[in-house]
């Protein structure tokens, strides 16, 4: 009898529903892509509404300095160079990536860190000698608008390269993971979007600013 009442209990704890936990669900296909090409539309809205507003105050210069007095085109190419780099060396890490290559990948991470900070150092530079000229952001509504488009750029790739070291960390401890990879496809969207707006940057703020 004491057998037959076990056999019950078992079934009826095997039939009941199991406790929710998040560990213990399959990671829904495609869904992290899915969600992060969301998070990157809502950054496209932030990025488009910088533009326009540079649009509308880039000439309202209130007798203060111009785009063609300040800005150094040689520099802002080299930077620009920086970055493009960054997004062809990605590109390398990527095919490391689906070839396993955990060495592979991790190398040319780090070279796509350096040319990011690199870029971060131009950028600092050039924003330092703005304000060592007096062209800080209260001095004009064009100035304002310079420094929160361009300044919003450069906290992206700041976020973009503290998101690098993280991922290599994680990519040097647990490898190529499933988890990883999906981290690391992730990263590259996010990466080569910072450089779609950034042309964006070099040709409308830069480039028109001189003309």
């Amino acid at each position: 009898m004491s057998d037959t009442h076990t056999l019950a209990a078992g079934g009826a704890a095997a039939l009941a529903p199991r406790a929710y936990h998040p560990a213990h669900e399959p990671h829904p296909e495609n869904g992290t892509s899915l969600g992060f090409w969301l998070y990157l539309m809502s950054d496209c809205l932030i990025f488009a509404a910088l533009f326009a507003t540079y649009g509308v105050l880039g000439r309202s210069y209130a007798a203060g300095p111009t785009g063609k007095e300040l800005f150094d085109l040689g520099l802002v190419a080299l930077n620009t160079a920086f970055l493009l780099l960054s997004s062809i060396t990605f590109g390398f890490a990527m095919l490391q990536k689906q070839q396993k290559n955990v060495r592979g990948t991790l190398a040319w991470l780090a070279v796509t860190g350096l040319l990011g900070l690199a870029f971060l150092a131009v950028e600092l530079y050039e924003f330092a000698h703005l304000i060592h000229q007096g062209a800080t952001p209260q001095r004009s509504a064009f100035l304002s608008a310079f420094f929160t488009l361009v300044g919003t750029h450069g906290l992206h790739v700041t976020f973009g390269l503290i998101w690098l070291v993280t991922l290599m960390l994680q990519i040097r401890k647990h490898g190529l993971i499933p988890e990883n990879v999906r981290r690391v496809n992730c990263l590259s969207m996010f990466w080569h979007f910072l450089d779609v707006v950034w042309i964006g940057v070099f040709t409308f703020v830069y480039l028109m600013g001189v003309l």
